[in-house]
């Protein structure tokens, strides 16, 4: 079952750009900061409380994010997700038959993905080879695992370990055989996070492949709601199934699991921990709102 979505554009920052783990985590603890305080916080107040020089603080924030500190703070409030879902809902159409419609994309990337059969699922990996490596991302430090037919695993290990990051992918294809294997993953790891021309291997039961197909549809900067998702695929009384297919993506960020939201606003889980489904979002949103911004600067056209 091989499915094919196109989607060829050029991104303002890749984030190949932003792999410096360091960075993500400065974000991090700036996160905490600004939920521990009841008042926005100013630059040098923020830069002081980690540490850093204003300077630095402005310029490894910005770095990461493309946006000033002030300006990321607003994305990263706790009315974050009420804000987006009243903003930048979109509705998830249904894939057509042949495989994903022409509005899907993933991180603006050309992407090819294949889904396992049936049968190969059921069979829990057997005969299955899947090498694993170990990688610095935008957001924090992932574990990437691949077949020889794509990516098939990327887990946020910032908010576990690495043990629990492990436990989990493995125990999703329990008689696969796993090699580490950092050079053979690479080259996907590579291709997903640097906006090129990236391959998925999805493997999972046929209801959570087509949910997962979903997700891919919802662009980035957007939101959709669990029970937008049950509707997209055709089953609209499924809201829990559809929120447990969901939380197993086991390619966390390039299927957007994250850009799922409760109908009532609220962020709802994330199996990679919240702190990251925050940044992910926010982030996603800054690039949106750049992009916008840089649209609406260009020059008319005089026919």
């Amino acid at each position: 079952m091989t499915h094919t979505a196109h989607r060829n554009t050029t991104l303002d920052a890749h984030p190949s750009d932003l792999s410096d783990r360091y960075h993500y985590n400065v974000i991090r603890r700036a996160i905490d900061l600004i939920d521990a305080s009841d008042v926005p916080l100013s630059l040098d107040a923020l830069a002081h409380d980690l540490g850093m020089s204003s300077h630095h603080f402005q310029k490894t924030f910005s770095k990461w994010a493309g946006v000033s500190p002030k300006r990321y703070q607003q994305y990263l409030t706790l009315d974050t997700a009420k804000s987006l879902i009243k903003t930048q809902r979109t509705l998830v159409e249904a894939a057509d038959a042949s495989g994903l419609s022409s509005a899907g994309r993933l991180h603006d990337l050309f992407l090819r993905w294949e889904a396992m059969t049936p049968g190969e699922f059921a069979r829990s990996g057997a005969d299955l080879t899947i090498s694993y490596g170990w990688f610095d991302t935008p957001f924090g430090e992932a574990l990437a695992m691949a077949t020889p037919r794509g990516l098939c695993g990327l887990a946020f290990s910032s908010e576990t370990s690495r043990d629990e990051a492990m436990a989990d992918l493995t125990n999703r294809w329990p008689s696969a055989m796993f090699i580490e294997a950092h050079d053979t993953v690479a080259p996907y790891v590579d291709a997903a996070l640097g906006g090129g021309s990236a391959n998925l291997h999805l493997i999972g039961a046929p209801f959570q492949i087509k949910v997962w197909e979903a997700l891919l549809s919802i662009p980035s900067g957007k939101v959709t709601t669990y029970s937008d998702i049950a509707h997209a695929v055709g089953n609209p009384k499924a809201v829990r199934a559809v929120g447990t297919a969901v939380g197993r993506n086991p390619v966390s960020w390039l299927i957007p699991c994250h850009r799922v939201l409760r109908k009532s606003g609220e962020l709802g889980g994330y199996h990679w921990g919240l702190p990251v489904k925050r940044a992910l979002l926010a982030y996603e949103a800054t690039q949106a709102d750049a992009r916008d911004d840089a649209h609406k600067q260009e020059p008319a056209t005089i026919a």
